[in-house]
């Protein structure tokens, strides 16, 4: 049987890849860390009223912030529906020796936050039903910290958060879709069904171009919403139904095609108008809001159940397995990795916006805030000494090991 590797080497085209991604979501994290700031200094300004007042606007259905949750942020989990097969069919995902690790290190950084967010207001008298909140990772922006201050750690690294990073996506998507339903409409979500089974089909038979495929995918959103479902979904499952695998003659498979073609729009506009859209919270409350169960029960999640989680699933799996450490690769430089899991941000920001509303809505979003700044900042600081570390050693293990 062999071994289980955890941070497998890269292979040199995923080296590539993944160089390109850091590269996309350094400038996208960058947008939608801008957006963020904009947002709560225009909601705590003189001219906060404006801010509520173009969320509220009414566009055809919707209002604006809808638009931006619905919406907007259903494009950046297409692109995320897009990589997830990807990496479930020819990536690092699809070799189980490989996947198992990162697989179970994002299911504990699930499910510890969840507990210790359920723990805190169980004892604090608090509201249960944000649970979620704190267990979503921001791709984005872990990624591009990541890229920032880790310039020179090993490339493991890299694939092992953006694995991470992915399956933890698809394990909140399910979350989402299974506990945050409301009004659930049978009869919209089998149109929706049909919708998808159609794109399916079209996809099968290699119906070329973009046109036949556009009043589906807007009919599969419209009807997931209607359905009680969040809309984000539709974007997942039309991105799991993408194909990945190129035929004779093909440069690039569908997915892949559509994934460059999109991930600048994903990553440039969609999740900074959502940013600026969801993360304009009135501060207020001072003590009262330091001691809201909520509040609390976020930013420790963050803080740390996501890092506790992540860093404790891989090393019991590799205590208690056959799974081994590369030799390039420290505890500490894990422990560094884990420290960016609790950046949760857009999604976290999703999830509170389905938990709750009004001033405990803003709360939980002001805890997201702080928890991700939190993360974000003590994860920089034990990568930066880690890269310090690397800087200048030779590889042991990998592609690259002997290219020095």
């Amino acid at each position: 049987m062999p071994k289980l590797r955890f941070l497998p080497d890269p292979t040199s085209s995923e080296h590539t890849r993944v160089g390109d991604l850091l590269r996309r979501d350094t400038v996208g994290g960058i947008l939608a860390l801008g957006a963020a700031l904009v947002a709560v200094l225009w909601a705590n300004s003189m001219v906060g009223d404006s801010y509520q007042h173009l969320r509220e606007f009414e566009i055809g259905p919707l209002d604006v912030e809808k638009w931006a949750a619905d919406g907007a942020l259903t494009l950046f989990f297409f692109v995320t529906g897009l990589e997830l097969k990807r990496e479930f069919l020819l990536g690092s995902l699809s070799r189980i020796q490989d996947a198992l690790v990162p697989v179970v290190a994002a299911f504990c950084g699930v499910m510890v936050p969840a507990g210790v967010y359920t723990l805190v207001n169980v004892l604090g008298d608090g509201h249960l039903g944000g649970w979620a909140i704190p267990s979503a990772t921001d791709i984005a922006f872990a990624v591009a910290v990541l890229a920032v201050v880790g310039s020179s750690l090993p490339g493991q690294l890299r694939i092992f958060l953006l694995t991470l990073a992915v399956v933890d996506d698809l394990i909140v998507i399910v979350i989402i879709a299974l506990f945050y339903a409301s009004g659930f409409d049978g009869v919209a979500l089998a149109a929706a069904g049909g919708f998808f089974a159609s794109y399916a089909v079209l996809q099968h038979f290699r119906v070329p171009g973009w046109l036949p495929y556009l009043p589906l995918a807007i009919g599969a959103w419209w009807f997931t919403h209607e359905s009680g479902i969040h809309a984000t979904i539709a974007g997942v499952v039309l991105g799991l139904l993408t194909r990945v695998r190129t035929d004779g003659g093909e440069e690039a498979a569908p997915a892949d095609r559509l994934q460059h073609l999109l991930s600048p729009w994903s990553a440039g506009l969609a999740v900074p108008f959502f940013a600026l859209m969801s993360a304009g919270v009135v501060i207020s409350g001072g003590a009262e809001l330091v001691r809201d169960p909520v509040v609390i029960g976020v930013v420790l999640g963050l803080v740390i159940g996501k890092p506790v989680g992540i860093f404790g699933g891989s090393w019991l799996l590799t205590r208690f397995t056959r799974a081994e450490m590369d030799p390039d690769v420290s505890w500490s430089d894990v422990a560094g990795v884990a420290l960016l899991g609790g950046i949760g941000f857009t999604v976290a920001l999703l999830v509170s916006d389905l938990s709750f509303v009004g001033p405990e809505r803003d709360a939980a979003k002001a805890a997201v805030l702080f928890g991700s700044l939190v993360t974000a900042t003590l994860g920089s600081a034990v990568l930066v000494a880690r890269n310090r570390h690397h800087r200048g050693r030779t590889p042991i293990s990998g592609p690259y090991a002997d290219e020095e």
